[in-house]
């Protein structure tokens, strides 16, 4: 991606292209969510550049412009230099920071050691001399000497105390970088990547203390129709109200993400099948039970069901094979007339 898209978008060029982007999702009757509306700022504003082809491609193909395919051309094409610039940055603040304590500590063990010879040197003059100027004048030194040092270690004290409070806030900032990093913005569960971490730990913590896993995929059914009639908006007010019912029953241990598009993913470290069947059952039982409401209009949307699949881990299977048995078990829902769910059977693994 032209690092001059990032200027222009930060100067009076941002309107023009703002416009100029929203013309062309009209034109190709692209709706204006707000990865569309990135995508196809930097589709016109580098109209040469390699998402700029990727998008004509598609067009000139007729595929469909969906969620799913927004958001894998934003994690293939859309700048990631923000993310990795703010890491870069409080990682480098970091290591300033703390070679700077480094180098307080280092003056202050000088210090010290320079304390100490004065006081070796003050005993042998003691031992020495008798005479009361003598002993004055040694007596001065010792408390030139301890207030120097008195000083020096409040000076470090302050910057010890400074640098501390200044690392602990680089921490957090780190923390929500990777949060951030590893969030989905619509619905605030776990996003696809995370999930494809979570995952593999899972199985590798499975296989080494020989624990059960089981996996479920989740997803809306006839979202696309409800999606199509109502607006992508109130889409995205179905997604968000039935990610909160997954997340509600996904808190740690278990691990809830958003799949992608309409579908969800819940992993159940050290649980048996019957009992993520029985969980699975209550998130679709209080998904169909609630009657939606249009948040701009107030006109009723009816009720939505989902369909889910649930496969047990079997021993070294990889994570690739684990999915695709879960997939299989959400389609053999699907096929079955959707708003259930079904288990995958127990087949010999392709590790």
């Amino acid at each position: 991606m032209s690092a001059g898209i990032e200027v222009k978008l930060r100067g009076p060029d941002a309107y023009i292209l703002a416009r100029k982007a929203l013309s062309a999702m009209e034109q190709h009757q692209i709706w204006p969510t707000a990865v569309n509306f990135e995508l196809w700022t930097h589709c016109v504003g580098d109209p040469d550049g390699e998402l700029a082809r990727e998008i004509t491609r598609i067009i000139s193909t007729g595929e469909a412009f969906t969620d799913n395919l927004s958001d894998e051309l934003a994690a293939a094409y859309l700048p990631k230099a923000r993310l990795n610039e703010q890491i870069r940055d409080a990682g480098d603040a970091l290591t300033k920071e703390l070679a700077s304590v480094s180098q307080a500590i280092e003056t202050a063990q000088k210090s010290s050691v320079a304390y100490g010879e004065t006081l070796a040197s003050a005993s042998k003059t003691l031992s020495e001399r008798d005479d009361a100027a003598g002993v004055k004048s040694m007596i001065d030194n010792l408390a030139t000497a301890t207030k120097r040092v008195q000083k020096e270690n409040k000076s470090l004290e302050k910057r010890l105390s400074d640098s501390t409070a200044e690392v602990a806030r680089l921490r957090e900032h780190l923390e929500q970088v990777r949060r951030d990093a590893t969030t989905d913005g619509l619905t605030n569960l776990a996003n696809r990547k995370a999930f494809d971490e979570e995952l593999e730990r899972a199985c590798a913590e499975a296989d080494a203390k020989g624990e059960s896993l089981a996996l479920a995929v989740i997803d809306i059914d006839h979202f696309k129709n409800f999606n199509d009639t109502w607006g992508h908006q109130t889409g995205d007010q179905v997604i968000r109200y039935v990610a909160s019912v997954i997340g509600g029953r996904g808190a740690p241990p278990r691990f809830a993400a958003r799949y992608g598009g309409e579908e969800f993913a819940l992993i159940f470290p050290r649980e048996g099948g019957d009992i993520a069947i029985a969980t699975l059952e209550e998130i679709r039982e209080e998904v169909s039970s609630r009657m939606l409401k249009r948040r701009s209009t107030d006109e009723d949307l009816g009720t939505i069901t989902v369909s889910a699949g649930l496969a047990e881990r079997l021993p070294g299977e990889s994570a690739h094979n684990f999915v695709e048995r879960a997939d299989g078990a959400l389609y053999a829902s699907k096929r079955s007339g959707r708003n259930r769910v079904s288990r995958a059977e127990r087949i010999a693994a392709a590790a």
